[in-house]
């Protein structure tokens, strides 16, 4: 099943919940810090195993139409307000800031997430991956194995160095 198919019949129903879930959380966040924010965009556009993206500078979110159409409920609860608060901490700090950059999950986005929508907030989803993932490339560390995409595996191969989060050892391509 190609990625276009998925877009092209994500039903028309799951993509009105999504902006609705947009605009309550927009509606939300005026309520509660008592300020104009603009209505960000939304595009069902994003590719591979990302659940969804905040382009700061549009003021737009991008979410996974694979992704969305088998895990509904994770996106309504979860992505689109991650995604939201992203737009949110750069419009509050992110521009021109006297404090610097401000780190994506950092403590001004963990803050919003908690108070905004009473979630814990983390930078990475647990859905199933495997109809996005593509072409994973077997490598290993003192953790254990890991599964890189072939993205990562042609930087590798040009010369990159990746290394494990968890133990941070260079991660070595694993031989069948």
């Amino acid at each position: 099943m190609s990625w276009f198919w998925v877009f092209s019949r994500l039903d028309n129903d799951l993509k009105l919940q999504a902006q609705q879930r947009l605009q309550y959380c927009h509606q939300l966040a005026e309520q509660q810090l008592q300020r104009r924010f603009p209505l960000p965009t939304l595009s069902f556009d994003q590719r591979g195993r990302i659940a969804g993206s905040a382009h700061l500078q549009s003021n737009h979110i991008r979410l996974n139409a694979v992704l969305l159409a088998d895990n509904p409920d994770e996106f309504m609860h979860e992505v689109i307000p991650h995604e939201f608060c992203h737009l949110l901490v750069w419009q509050l700090h992110g521009r021109g800031s006297l404090f610097g950059r401000v780190r994506p999950h950092g403590p001004q986005w963990k803050g919003l997430m908690k108070s905004l929508f009473n979630l814990n907030g983390t930078s990475t989803h647990r859905m199933d991956i495997s109809k996005v993932a593509g072409r994973q490339f077997p490598y290993h560390c003192q953790c254990g194995p890991v599964q890189l995409s072939i993205r990562r595996h042609n930087r590798i191969q040009k010369g990159v160095v990746y290394h494990c989060r968890r133990c941070q050892q260079a991660l070595v391509a694993t031989h069948h």
